[in-house]
């Protein structure tokens, strides 16, 4: 990180750095474009992944963003520190939008809570929220008096408008209107109510025939507001929300949020616990792939996949309704542990379990994988480059199907990943075709991880004692889990109370979704059925 220092410093002297876990480089927003350019584009540098944009209000000091990026060439990250300008009825930064394809996406959420214009970004439309909403819910003078936005009744209100802002020759800030459809355009709805579109989602899209030519993705239909009710719990009240993101798989989002807090509480867990909470997330992640598998070919018309997947995934179920008590919002992590100890039915459920998916997986492969209707309805079929893949940050299994090394397993590893043996599965064609095949050797990868585990379970404490208020000191911390769907991440920053000053959850689905316009392009419409289904976002994990 000392090369790093040097050469953030060579290029902007009044850098003003920070040292943590992830380094942090304050900077003025006049010279953010430039230098966030520089972080790009410099070989030295190459911070190519935009993993998140965290809008922050510290009320008094003003507005502002963090930046957390990484750089997939050297492994190494940093976290960049921008201030608004203007004031609170006009907070102004300079967009990236242009560096980050993703960026368009992560700008307009933070402008949608935080009322954060971006200089330049095309589209300063709300992203969740109706385009009548009054006011900035994550600012922390927000007014939540529910008369001021009533619910409505009526028809939801769009547009085909955005503003746009931009810099004149004198550098003031003047606001335009675009337009997002052409006049001519030829525009459908697809959802939010298609069985297809996995979930309450919405594509406004402009086709040409058959053809598609552009795709406009409304959000928010389900979104609860998450980061904004957990600024008003206790770090372990916020846990049980990471259910309900990713709610076919959230022991991984458990883990990620719990090692946070550990790592900002101290404490240390047992190695019992360790291991359990990744038996678990591998547990997850298979049956995750297995739901993945059964929904997608439906969506292709092979309906009896489902029946076949939905087989192991209700044995997983069982395994875990048994220890956790519950088969879908497990809520089992916990911090300092895990919430009760496994069965004592676990050990011979998980071996039965691992017994009969060698034969499954070939079982698959033998009924769908190798079809040819499956093969011409996916091979080549919405195609994403490594390059897209990374500057949309589409992680996990998207993004290895790219050829994108990105497994945070491997290329970060937590917990006891590190002592580990197992395959990062990736893939170069970058088709629906390759995703599909990822998830299905992942779940041989998965099994071979819990046969390293499972009969190798320590004694210990399933659950250290922890204070029973918990205040993490003043501070920011930001953690990665590789998750069933990508990189998740949480940013918590801290102001010594038992409440969390900020909440911030990152997740793989967001940029799943705002993919697909630009890997859509030109693809016929019955394409965007295949290309949606194997990107394998999950509505909630949107919206949040």
């Amino acid at each position: 990180m000392s090369n790093i220092r040097e050469k953030i410093l060579s290029v902007l002297p009044e850098a003003v750095i920070e040292d943590g876990d992830i380094m942090r480089v304050t900077v003025p927003d006049a010279k953010w474009h430039d230098f966030a350019k520089t972080l790009r584009d410099d070989s030295d540098l190459a911070f190519d992944f935009l993993v998140t944009i965290v809008g922050m209000d510290w009320k008094e000091n003003g507005m502002g963003c963090i930046y957390y990026l990484t750089s997939t060439k050297h492994n190494t990250h940093i976290s960049v520190k921008v201030m608004a300008t203007g004031d609170r009825e006009q907070p102004l930064i300079h967009s990236i939008h242009d560096l980050w394809a993703i960026a368009t996406i992560f700008e307009r959420e933070v402008y949608d809570f935080f009322g954060i214009i971006f200089i330049n970004n095309p589209d300063m439309r709300r992203l969740f929220l109706n385009i009548d909403w009054k006011g900035y819910p994550l600012r922390k003078d927000y007014d939540a008096d529910p008369a001021i936005n009533p619910v409505s009744i009526e028809n939801e209100r769009q547009t085909d408008f955005t503003d746009v802002w931009t810099e004149d020759a004198e550098g003031k800030v003047v606001k335009h209107e675009r337009r997002i459809f052409k006049p001519e355009d030829f525009v459908v709805n697809i959802g939010p109510q298609h069985p297809a579109t996995h979930g309450v989602l919405r594509f406004r899209t402009a086709v040409d025939g058959e053809i598609i030519k552009k795709i406009d993705i409304y959000l928010g239909y389900i979104h609860r507001g998450v980061e904004k009710i957990c600024e008003g719990l206790t770090y372990p009240q916020t846990l049980h929300f990471m259910d309900r993101l990713d709610y076919f798989s959230a022991h991984p989002y458990h883990h990620c949020l719990c090692m946070a807090i550990e790592e900002a509480a101290g404490i240390e867990i047992s190695r019992r616990a360790q291991v359990i909470r990744v038996l678990m997330d591998e547990l997850s992640r298979i049956a995750s792939h297995c739901l993945f598998i059964g929904t997608y070919c439906m969506d292709l018309g092979a309906t009896t996949m489902l029946f076949y997947t939905l087989r192991v995934r209700e044995q997983i179920l069982d395994i875990m309704e048994k220890t956790c008590g519950a088969r879908m919002t497990f809520n089992y992590d916990c911090i300092g542990g895990v919430m009760q100890d496994l069965h004592p039915d676990f050990v011979k459920d998980v071996h039965a379990l691992l017994d009969v998916l060698p034969a499954n997986i070939k079982e698959y492969n033998k009924i769908f994988t190798g079809n040819v209707i499956a093969k011409n309805r996916m091979e080549n079929v919405g195609v994403l480059t490594r390059h897209d893949a990374i500057s949309w940050a589409v992680t996990g299994p998207n993004g290895r199907g790219s050829g994108w090394a990105c497994d945070v397993r491997k290329c970060e590893p937590y917990s006891i990943y590190s002592e580990l043996e197992f395959d990062e599965v990736v893939r170069t064609e970058g088709d629906s075709m390759a995703r599909f095949k990822v998830r299905m050797d992942e779940m041989v990868q998965s099994a071979r991880i819990i046969e390293q585990l499972i009969d190798n379970i320590p004694e210990g404490d399933y659950c250290v004692k922890v204070p029973k208020v918990i205040k993490l000191p003043a501070g920011n911390w930001f953690k990665m889990v590789e998750g069933c769907r990508g990189t998740f991440g949480v940013y918590i920053e801290s102001d010594g109370t038992a409440n969390p000053y900020r909440l911030k959850l990152a997740t793989p689905c967001l940029p799943a979704a705002a993919v697909v316009d630009h890997i859509t392009d030109g693809q016929k419409i019955a394409d965007l059925i295949t290309i949606g289904g194997s990107l394998d976002y999950i509505v909630p994990d949107i919206d949040r």
